[in-house]
């Protein structure tokens, strides 16, 4: 069977490289089936990038903002159109299931679709001066040459989530993809490229990200930097930019509790918990992996998503009554594996799943069973360490203030839930939890479009993606003053 090689877009041309370097796209859920081709992009190739975004960049700013959203819509509309190659290509490099994919698909869509939206909205304002004659505006423009670096867990909607609004507001960007993912995002920049965005806008850097990583950090023309990704990766990021007036922003990892109190719907919350935890095989930063239950219902809540979790279906994306495909790599799986064992050890009791499904069937692929693990404590790594799988680690305490610093104990706080049929409760939880997410009777994950989204501690930087808030770091502010009594 012939594998697929898809080229790289600079400066508006879609090109293979000259001398045949390429990397291997693998299938997670049969490691063996290359699913195609990609550039292994050399240091000057990624500088061509950056001459050409800044070369496009003086046009693309000053291009009126309902003219850019035009770009976005078609985009848009592009992506619905292609949905099931699309998706046929996430679920191929990701190991997504069909229903996810498709899903993902229509979320990116819905990216342009809402940025394309502020094209009419104020983008500044007017502001008194006490000194005669005078009118103050505050305006926002773009910050100009944007890299963004986007994980392999949803490699097509994290990307839309960071160019959306980065485009409307007028800046140009190098995209980074996840090595082990980039088909769909090369998908996404073909949408937007046959949507008539211009050449140089977007450039996408494929490749290992050691060949290329000091070409892609260090250009002095970069002015910002999204990443999305590992927190220890974050935090390098942070060391190597300081110094240097380049805006960073960061989505990291997460450690998300869900909270199950006494009087709480324990369907319900049984049901939920178990879909935020192992949808998408638990690679998400928003996944639920801890579970705060009252010592009352301890019982019945484990007994549940011990059932849950032995229901689940594990196989391939592809097919139909799969509901938990594979994890990415076969390195990932083996540290999520290694996370279950060291938990084992350390004395957690494992009451669902634990291994890796046995089987011709999986002899190949990276998959891991829905996990359940009990007796967990406060100082066993599992509690504390994110694993980025299906796992959850259950915790049992005794009434609503335990169950608090609970959820609080930890060095991240991007997302928590809590499940209650006490309105002053789920007000109080609210408040005092210390995540940037807070739902209530709903799951950790879920966020849409139109909602700011980011996490406290370790979990991210102060700039929120998603909603207008996304705005605020893709664009700059300029007062400015004008004296119009002068005669002219």
């Amino acid at each position: 069977m012939s594998v697929k090689s898809v080229p790289r877009l600079v400066g508006g041309e879609w090109r293979m490289p000259a001398d045949g370097r390429t990397l291997d796209v693998l299938d997670p859920a049969d490691v063996r089936r290359v699913v195609a081709r990609i550039p292994a992009m050399t240091a000057p190739e990624v500088t061509e990038l950056y001459d050409r975004a800044a070369g496009a960049a003086a046009g693309w700013a000053a291009l009126s903002p309902i003219d850019r959203a035009a770009v976005m819509s078609r985009a848009a509309d592009t992506l619905r159109e292609r949905h099931e190659e699309i998706a046929a290509d996430l679920v191929a490099e990701m190991g997504k299931t069909r229903a996810e994919a498709e899903g993902e698909v229509e979320k990116a869509a819905d990216f342009f679709d809402y940025y394309a939206g502020f094209a009419r909205r104020p983008w500044g304002e007017l502001l008194a001066d006490g000194r005669p004659g005078t009118r103050t505006s505050v305006r926002r423009e773009p910050v100009g040459v944007v890299l963004l670096v986007t994980p392999w867990n949803d490699p097509l909607l994290t990307p839309a989530r960071k160019l959306a609004p980065a485009l409307i507001a007028g800046n140009t960007v190098v995209l980074k993809p996840a090595t082990q993912t980039p088909l769909v995002s090369l998908h996404l920049a073909r949408a937007l490229h046959d949507s008539g965005l211009p050449a140089g806008v977007l450039g996408v850097a494929v490749g290992s990200i050691r060949q290329i990583e000091e070409a892609l950090l260090d250009d002095v023309r970069l002015d910002a930097v999204s990443f999305t990704g590992s927190t220890p990766v974050g935090r390098s990021l942070q060391r190597r930019l300081a110094g240097r007036n380049v805006r960073l922003q960061t989505e990291l990892g997460g450690k998300n509790a869900s909270a199950v109190l006494a009087d709480a719907d324990l369907e319900l919350a049984v049901r939920t918990i178990a879909s935020a935890a192992f949808g998408q095989t638990g690679q998400r930063c928003t996944a639920t992996s801890r579970v705060v239950v009252d010592r009352a219902v301890a019982e019945q809540v484990v007994s549940g998503l011990v059932a849950q979790a032995d229901a689940l279906q594990v196989g391939p994306g592809e097919e139909k009554e799969t509901v938990i495909g594979p994890l990415a790599d076969p390195g990932h799986r083996d540290s999520v594996l290694e996370h279950i064992g060291r938990a084992a050890a350390q004395g957690a009791g494992i009451a669902a799943g634990g291994a890796a499904p046995e089987g011709e069937q999986y002899a190949h692929g990276c998959y891991v069973r829905p996990t359940v693990l009990v007796g967990v404590d406060r100082e066993m790594d599992i509690w504390r360490e994110e694993v980025f799988g299906p796992v959850i680690a259950v915790q049992v305490v005794d009434g609503f203030d335990a169950a608090v610093e609970a959820v609080n104990d930890s060095v991240y706080g991007l997302s928590s839930a809590v499940f209650t049929r006490d309105l002053r409760q789920a007000e109080a939880f609210s408040d005092r939890v210390r995540t940037g997410q807070v739902s209530v009777n709903l799951p950790t994950m879920g966020w849409d479009v139109h909602m700011p989204f980011g996490g406290f501690g370790d979990s991210g930087s102060p700039f929120k993606e998603q909603g207008s808030e996304a705005l605020n770091f893709y664009t700059r502010v300029k007062t400015v003053a004008v004296r119009y009594d002068t005669g002219i």
